[in-house]
């Protein structure tokens, strides 16, 4: 037996009744009345159906499908619910698959046959009505979301768009929907303005979510182009099959006026670095730039400031990254040597202002207490990658017990990084490069080459760290070990040449070894080559030491 639900449950739901049969229509309404619901009113037409539901707005509709009139039941229905938002269960005697297929279209929140019995008739409201608030709720949250929204079935064909979808695309839902999602959402590559294709039936195809692509225009229904940015992803039934997708994406004008100024600010401060480089190189006059005037035909920064500029303009117009241009791969290859070159020519500059820098003295050394182990560990990270990429074999050998080390860091990172960029540059695969750090009490290291000393934790705070960075496969001849350190010095071997550089690295290297109170000594020999600096503990030369570094 059904047992009717208290009436209190559900007296403020009103319910249209729909049905040109007068006598059903009454039953109708008495059994609902009997379930706790109200009719507001009876309609025997489609017309009357709408004009009724307009007026009293109820919560759901009955709607007998074959009605008098000129609009039968489907028609009404599917209008009440554009217009009004408000669900239709159809109550019929026809149940033949023509009936069905175009009830289908319509989406109705349900379907009872006549007669209708109470039991089915309650258990279809309450599941309608709870299924419209489910529905209602989840279509709030589409609406009320930032970015635009447009959900498609399996077809690719438009199902919703919320308010913000239908702002930046200029369709409305109701002449949205059905139509193929290219149309309405119509997006083209920003330099070319060749449409991006049919990326959604790659999303069903390929069951995974995409992100649209940098550089991507929607071409309203009316409007300027808009630029646009965000991601397609599928959408699945219970099952797990595709049922459709659904497209995320939000106006990023914004965004790109924001980059493009960050972009212009950057371009700024480089180019004010770059006066100033100009500036510096004006007023210079020493005898290495004379030295090197054959290198230097016009100033670098004023070629780097120039390729900086180019860039920007072949960017712009598309000449660099451009896949419909047959051309683009060979500007790009002979744009990087432009800026490869640019780039030497500005280091051999920049080399020769710290030599003189570091013989005139123009900065005073930042000595600071070194944790030798730590700052090893710490600079050789890099390298131990760029040994795993070109096959070589890195080993790290550091005497346990180092004791702290004062002197400038700074510049004793420069030094190690230019003794190790040589060695992995010149280094064939498979060859060997190899850190070894050790220390010697005073009095102990026999000049340069550290002969003759005891080896070991110092007891007092005057002693002496020796780095040595050797590698093997490369042999530096003996008449060429002493010339090495000379400014714009190359080894006259096609192997060495061929690895560029500008001649003045390893003088570098030892000017500020010298600076530090140091020695740096080469060996070479069949076996490889092996460059060693002695650095002295300057605790005990007069000179302060920072306070606040932090250990």
């Amino acid at each position: 037996m059904f047992t009717k639900p208290p009436p209190t449950l559900s007296k403020s739901l009103k319910i249209l009744v729909v049905e040109d049969e007068r006598i059903i229509a009454i039953n109708l309404k008495e059994s609902l009345e009997s379930l706790g619901y109200t009719v507001p009113a009876i309609a025997a037409s489609g017309e009357k159906a709408i004009e009724k539901a307009t007026e009293f707005r109820p919560d759901l509709v009955l709607m007998d499908i074959w009605l008098k009139g000129n609009i039968d039941g489907i028609e009404a229905a599917q209008q009440i619910w554009e217009r009004l938002k408000i669900p239709t269960i159809y109550v019929t005697g026809h149940s033949d698959q023509s009936t069905v297929e175009r009830a289908k279209i319509t989406a109705p929140f349900g379907y009872i046959l006549k007669p209708v019995k109470e039991q089915a008739l309650y258990v279809a409201i309450e599941t309608a009505l709870q299924r419209y608030e489910r529905e209602q709720l989840l279509s709030a949250i589409l609406r009320g979301i930032g970015d635009g929204v447009i959900v498609t079935d399996k077809d690719c064909r438009v199902q919703f768009l919320n308010q913000v979808a239908e702002s930046l695309t200029g369709w409305q839902l109701a002449e949205a929907r059905d139509r193929q999602v290219t149309e309405v959402f119509n997006i083209v590559h920003e330099q070319t303005r060749q449409p991006v294709g049919d990326i959604l039936k790659n999303v069903l195809e390929q069951e995974t979510i995409i992100y649209l692509e940098e550089q991507i225009l929607l071409l309203p229904k009316q409007g300027k182009p808009i630029p646009v940015a965000d991601s397609i992803a599928p959408i699945k039934n219970n099952n797990g099959a595709i049922a459709g997708a659904v497209l995320v994406f939000r106006d990023a004008t914004q965004q790109r006026l924001v980059q493009e100024q960050n972009r212009a600010l950057e371009r700024a401060r480089q180019l004010e670095y770059d006066i100033a480089e100009l500036q510096c190189l004006d007023v210079l006059h020493d005898d290495r730039l004379s030295t090197a005037s054959y290198e230097l035909p016009i100033s670098p920064a004023k070629i780097k400031l120039a390729v900086r500029i180019l860039e920007t303009i072949l960017d712009q117009q598309g000449l660099l990254s451009s896949q419909f241009r047959a051309d683009a791969t060979v500007i790009a290859r002979y744009w990087q040597i432009v800026q490869e070159q640019g780039k030497q020519k500005l280091k051999l500059v920049n080399d020769l202002l710290d030599i003189r820098a570091i013989e005139t003295e123009v900065y005073p050394l930042q000595l600071t207490l070194i944790q030798v182990p730590d700052w090893i560990s710490e600079l050789i990270q890099p390298f131990e990658a760029w040994a795993q990429f070109q096959q070589q074999q890195l080993h790290i050998d550091i005497a346990p017990n180092l004791p702290p080390l004062v002197s400038d860091q700074l510049s004793l990172t420069r030094i190690l990084k230019e003794l190790l960029n040589n060695a992995f540059q010149y280094t064939p695969a498979g060859e060997e490069i190899g850190v070894v750090v050790r220390v010697w009490e005073a009095g102990g290291a026999g000049g340069a080459g550290g002969a003759g000393g005891d080896e070991g934790t110092p007891n007092t705070e005057q002693f002496t760290v020796e780095i040595q960075v050797s590698n093997s496969g490369v042999e530096i001849p003996p008449e060429e070990q002493k010339k090495i350190f000379e400014p714009f010095y190359r080894i006259p071997s096609s192997y060495f040449w061929k690895q560029g550089g500008t001649g003045l690295g390893l003088t570098v290297v030892k000017t500020l070894v010298h600076r530090l109170q140091g020695e740096i000594d080469v060996t070479s020999d069949r076996d490889g080559t092996k460059f060693t600096i002695f650095i002295p503990n300057l605790q005990f030369q007069g000179m302060e030491v920072e306070d606040d570094y932090d250990q």
